[in-house]
């Protein structure tokens, strides 16, 4: 297992695309396996710029479902409270601020009771990507030759981020 800061991390990575100002939910989930040791409300997000080949919900690349701000999310969050310990975003690779601010309110409105996460296809994340708020970051596209996070191949990485911004990498705890 490898720490390394978060803010050194993050400092040298550039997003390589344009994006459009928006969030879009088409669908969500309480699930078990994304989140180690975490019960999660998993939104999966639309308008995915990634378009990554064998990609198992490609429906998410289109233009479709319903706007999601942190208000949406935080109505959504409470439906389950007591049920779940994390909330995540699947997706918002189209914008990434976006998915920062809606995650810092849930925060906010949460405090230390609820985790937040974001599964995002790029392989790097934006140069302005603050760790703060996140508890969990998954990057990197999926790659069909390479395998999903649960190969050892994999190119993905799944980090915990630390109160202090440190991550540390937990992808080994997804591989069989």
């Amino acid at each position: 297992m490898r720490d390394i800061s978060a803010l050194a991390f993050f400092s040298f990575l550039i997003s390589p695309f344009s994006f459009n100002p928006m969030l879009k939910y088409l669908t969500y989930d309480i699930v078990f396996q994304e989140f180690p040791d975490e019960v999660t409300l998993a939104v999966n997000l639309s308008l995915c710029p990634n378009k990554c080949p064998g990609c198992h919900s490609s429906i998410l690349m289109g233009d479709i479902g319903e706007v999601l701000d942190a208000k949406v999310l935080i109505a959504l969050a409470e439906k389950y409270r007591g049920e779940i310990t994390c909330v995540a975003l699947m997706g918002g690779d189209n914008d990434p601020e976006m998915v920062q601010s809606v995650l810092l309110e849930v925060k906010q409105h949460f405090g230390a009771t609820l985790k937040t996460g974001w599964y995002s296809g790029c392989q790097e994340l934006p140069k302005r990507f603050n760790p703060a708020a996140f508890d969990y970051v998954k990057v990197g596209p999926y790659r069909e030759a390479l395998g999903a996070l649960k190969e050892r191949t994999t190119n993905q990485r799944f980090y915990r981020v630390e109160a202090d911004g440190t991550l540390t990498d937990l992808t080994h705890r997804f591989w069989r």
